[in-house]
């Protein structure tokens, strides 16, 4: 079971992209629990995290959260994709990132 953590402004614009997420992790059999957090959690929820995932709007905090999570996978999730809420395409990257695929 993988922990999927999606970090945006307030961890609420990011909702629609898990759900998103969730059904294609549930449609293919992988096993995954997806959440959305606001920036300001990342300290609590980023110890559980298998990947940790920063929205466009808070991607200038990368460094930090790199800094804070040194052992965990931590990456920006493209702004096209995260525009478009392509669940699927992200869960994808996540994928890849943990090397899943």
């Amino acid at each position: 079971m993988r922990n999927i953590v999606l970090i945006c402004s307030a961890g609420m614009s990011t909702s629609m992209l898990v759900k998103r997420m969730q059904d294609c992790a549930d449609e293919q059999g992988y096993e995954a629990t997806i959440g959305a957090y606001s920036v300001s959690e990342v300290s609590k929820v980023g110890k559980t995290a298998d990947i940790i995932l920063l929205g466009p709007q808070v991607r200038f905090q990368l460094a930090s959260v790199k800094k804070q999570f040194p052992d965990k996978i931590v990456d920006t999730i493209a702004m096209q994709d995260y525009g478009r809420m392509d669940g699927a395409k992200v869960l994808g990257t996540a994928k890849e990132l943990l090397g899943d695929i």
